[in-house]
């Protein structure tokens, strides 16, 4: 996994070899996320590795890649003002150069000379000598205002537009300020002050935050590791600094790296409802497994066992690797809207099901540019049939828990809106009344009943959450 192919061939036709080894490695993730759709949390780490970066230079690439992978936005807007051509004219590695500078100017303690200098640097060693003074010419334009003043000129003004403001302003594509706009229930005419808050916190890095798995390990010990008991989830600990793989449980897969809301929806699932005939669980759509871990835990005190399946072979093995130290759960390669098994079968269903993601920018950045208004409604019909296959495996009375990791409407209340309408024999349950400890859950829906973390809530990703139960006899 090292650099991508056309940056070593640059190099190979004179680049220079000047530019430090941190922002070279901050500059293969971004061509490589741009030009043939890496993941940048997958390769920044291998490639660390693989170059044998650490300390400064390892947490100076993190930044420089991730900062300018969250304001890339921002940054394009600034320099199609700076730049005397098209950005989709300008070769795609200096394109990546020029926003990485920006970065180092508008957002970072970088000197001016230095991000400029260590930009032209990059350039030749992406391109060769030719761009170089392009890059300079650029970026020296860019280094004459500070960041508020670039937005003053590069976005509409608020009154004009206040959408294309806030998207230019705190770098989401448009389609998603309005998402997100219209999942909070604000009026645009009336000001979208929570919009823009939740805009803000998708630019803030988050804190890792692991889970003590029920019966294998206990938050005290993460703790001692160095950890922060979490808010609301009793099994969270915040982990400020350093490598959570250094961390004993979650070596040896007694615990892991799951976000809180996360960790919670699980939670909810096994909360919710009866506790009569409580003996099978389902996680339909359990890939890679950090759900499935912590219900095995919880199935696994209540001497019940879960099923954890995926369609992808590769996935259900994450699954089995996340889930090795209990013997509460097996794991299958099964199709969710075709399952195997038999129907009103389970106490309990997890359908955590694809979504766009759109809850998890902080950590994903590169999704917002990767996604489009068109994918979240190619997504849609997917979403309703492995919901309704769903309820078809809850047995009368079973609970079902659906969650995505966003806060899209058309992912969230019109895909389970739409299953209430088609069928009289579910429930919906009160979501936020189950999770009572954690504030500011409830959706502004037509039940009030579904649940919605936020970043800017709750610290946590945009997890949607619906409690559902099958009505019949039991």
């Amino acid at each position: 996994m090292g650099a991508p192919r056309a940056t070593k061939n640059k190099k190979a036709q004179g680049g220079s070899s000047r530019a430090d080894p941190a922002r070279r490695a901050a500059c293969d993730v971004l061509c490589a996320v741009a030009q043939r759709g890496a993941y940048a949390n997958l390769l920044l780490p291998a490639l660390l590795r693989e170059r044998g970066l650490t300390g400064r230079d390892a947490a100076l690439a993190t930044e420089l890649a991730y900062g300018t992978l969250r304001g890339r936005g921002t940054y394009d807007a600034i320099l199609a003002v700076c730049a005397d051509r098209d950005l989709a004219v300008i070769d795609p590695p200096i394109l990546e150069v020029l926003r990485l500078g920006a970065h180092q100017l508008l957002d970072t303690r970088v000197k001016p000379h230095a991000a400029v200098a260590t930009s032209v640097d990059l350039a030749r060693y992406v391109a060769g000598q030719r761009p170089a003074g392009f890059v300079n010419a650029v970026l020296r334009r860019v280094a004459q205002r500070d960041l508020d003043a670039w937005i003053q000129i590069a976005a509409p003004r608020r009154a004009d537009d206040l959408v294309g403001h806030l998207a230019i302003r705190y770098s989401h594509p448009r389609w998603i300020v309005t998402a997100l706009q219209e999942a909070l229930g604000e009026d645009p005419a009336a000001g979208l002050g929570e919009t823009e808050a939740a805009l803000a916190a998708d630019g803030v890095r988050p804190a890792v935050t692991l889970c003590a798995v029920p019966g294998l390990s206990d938050p005290a010990e993460l703790v001692a590791a160095g950890g922060q008991p979490a808010r609301w989830s009793p099994f969270g600990v915040y982990l400020r600094e350093g490598d959570p793989a250094a961390v004993a449980a979650v070596a040896q897969r007694r615990a892991g790296v799951q976000d809180e809301a996360s960790q919670l929806a699980a939670l909810a699932l096994a909360r919710a409802g009866p506790a009569t005939s409580d003996r099978r669980w389902l996680d339909m759509c359990a890939g890679p497994g950090g759900k499935a871990r912590l219900l095995a835990g919880l199935a696994a005190d209540r001497d019940a066992r879960l099923v954890a399946a995926d369609v992808r072979l590769h996935r259900a093995r994450l699954i089995r690797a996340a889930t090795s130290k209990t013997s509460a759960v097996a794991v299958v390669v099964a199709d969710g809207t075709a399952p195997a098994w038999r129907h009103a079968a389970f106490d309990r269903v997890l359908a955590d099901v694809p979504c766009s993601g759109l809850g998890a920018l902080r950590r994903r950045p590169e999704a917002r540019w990767r996604r489009s208004a068109q994918d979240v409604s190619d997504m849609g019909g997917l979403q309703r049939r492995l919901l309704a296959a769903a309820v078809d495996s809850a047995r009368p009375g079973g609970i079902v828990a659906y969650v995505t990791c966003s806060p899209h409407i058309a992912e969230t209340r019109d895909v389970v809106g739409d299953l209430l309408s088609a069928r009289g024999d579910v429930r919906v349950l009160d979501a936020p009344a189950v999770l009572a400890e954690v504030p500011d859950l409830r959706c502004p829906d037509p039940h009030g009943l579904y649940a919605q973390f936020w970043p800017h809530r709750h610290g946590t990703d945009a997890i949607f959450l619906a409690l559902l139960q099958r009505q019949g006899p039991a």
